[in-house]
């Protein structure tokens, strides 16, 4: 299980952003630490933006994990550097399956100015003081109840390469139900999946990019999930963005590698 954590908060804390076919293509590239539930030392990340398409590289020890999301078509790649195949994954159904086992009617969130500045990457980012509550159920609707809560400052720079883009995919994404992690720690803690993605979306709302989260992540449940919880502790990361560009990508960066084989999955 704690791998599953583990992948579900490294997939979505990586920088993530994407466009209309009306903006430029944008190379977001960050640094991830983490601490908590066996994780530790620094990982390194890369996200590109092209149109409706985004591609996020994780490096994570001797190998990359890619993920690549396709808006339009509602698909979303997912393949590693050491395996010739990649799975496929409709979108619009997995986004109806995790909404089954999170109650967002009760979701609490919000992104607050705190008055702070910070410099990063040569810019000045304005800070926020995020806190986002969602109850949530693990192992289906009857499953063990449980409770995601993630807060910590956010430094967000506005105006910066790149900002439109990310303002513009979250505000449509988010509306749609899509999420940003593993599929299988997705379905696995559907309440982390979904209160991410609120999260994106509040920071989106903001108007800018953040450039450093400061994050920590407490689930807390009842009956054997507390005692369960209680032993793996709290996970908390910091992600930092470390520069934007602008400028054309290639189009089959997009795609899994010529030779993959494509299984589709459900």
């Amino acid at each position: 299980m704690k791998r599953v954590i583990r992948l579900a908060v490294v997939a979505l804390v990586a920088p993530v952003a994407l466009a209309s076919p009306a903006f430029a293509d944008v190379t977001v590239k960050g640094s991830m630490t983490g601490k908590g539930l066996g994780m530790s030392g620094t990982t390194t990340t890369t996200t590109y933006i092209k149109g409706n398409k985004m591609r996020a590289d994780v490096v994570m020890g001797d190998t990359t994990r890619t993920s690549i999301y396709d808006l339009d078509a509602q698909k979303m790649y997912s393949f590693d550097s050491k395996k010739k195949e990649a799975d496929v994954y409709d979108m619009r159904r997995l986004s109806e399956e995790i909404a089954k086992n999170v109650q967002v009617s009760e979701m609490k969130a919000t992104v607050k100015p705190n008055g702070k500045t910070k410099d990063l990457a040569g810019k000045s980012a304005a800070g926020y003081d995020m806190d986002v509550t969602l109850p949530a159920t693990m192992g289906g609707p009857n499953g063990m109840k449980m409770t995601v809560n993630m807060t910590g400052p956010v430094w967000v720079v506005k105006g910066a390469p790149g900002t439109a883009e990310y303002v513009a995919f979250y505000k449509s994404a988010v509306e749609q139900g899509w999420f940003f992690n593993d599929v299988r720690s997705a379905k696995a803690q559907p309440g982390t999946a979904k209160a991410m993605a609120e999260m994106y979306r509040q920071l989106a709302a903001t108007g800018g990019m953040p450039y450093e989260t400061e994050m920590t992540v407490k689930m807390s449940g009842d009956g054997p999930m507390a005692g369960m919880l209680a032993k793996m502790g709290n996970l908390t990361m910091t992600t930092t963005v470390t520069s934007v560009e602008t400028g054309e990508l290639a189009a089959d960066l997009f795609a899994p590698p010529a030779g993959y084989k494509l299984k589709e999955q459900r």
